[in-house]
């Protein structure tokens, strides 16, 4: 069973599933120009949510991670953990189709519908634990 997780974690993450699945980015700040990562991409790519040394550090200034930064505070307007906010990060593709903000806030009117981040933005906002949170969305065993 575990050799088979394995093939489909190395068939997902190879370039023949990035060629079919779209690159989801994050942006977010004044006008959304602020790069804050990419919620589907392999965790050793340095643009990655997941990589932890790179803009997915707990300790980058623009980490989702980072509890301390505007983007990973829950208290901070722009970031996509405050359950209250309506700037929160808008996800979109290389090709700028928008996929819907990634918020914790239920009731945001283009919050995404993508189940996957829906079930990370409503456990962190239960939790309140930004590092169970990355574990997991990031498939930290």
């Amino acid at each position: 069973m575990k050799a088979a997780r394995c093939l489909i974690i190395l068939f997902v993450c190879s370039g023949l599933y990035a060629q079919s699945t779209p690159a989801l980015l994050l942006f977010g700040g004044k006008d959304h120009k602020t790069f804050l990562g990419c919620l589907n991409c392999a965790a050793t790519s340095s643009g990655s949510v997941c990589n932890k040394y790179g803009i997915g550090s707990k300790y980058d200034a623009d980490s989702i991670w980072n509890r301390y930064g505007d983007f990973g505070s829950r208290y901070s307007s722009d970031s996509p953990w405050n359950k209250y906010t309506t700037d929160a990060p808008i996800i979109v593709d290389k090709e700028g189709n928008s996929y819907g903000y990634f918020s914790a806030n239920p009731y945001h009117s283009d919050r995404t519908r993508i189940k996957w981040f829906l079930r990370i933005l409503d456990f962190q906002a239960e939790h309140d634990d930004l590092e169970a949170t990355r574990d997991l969305m990031c498939n930290n065993d």
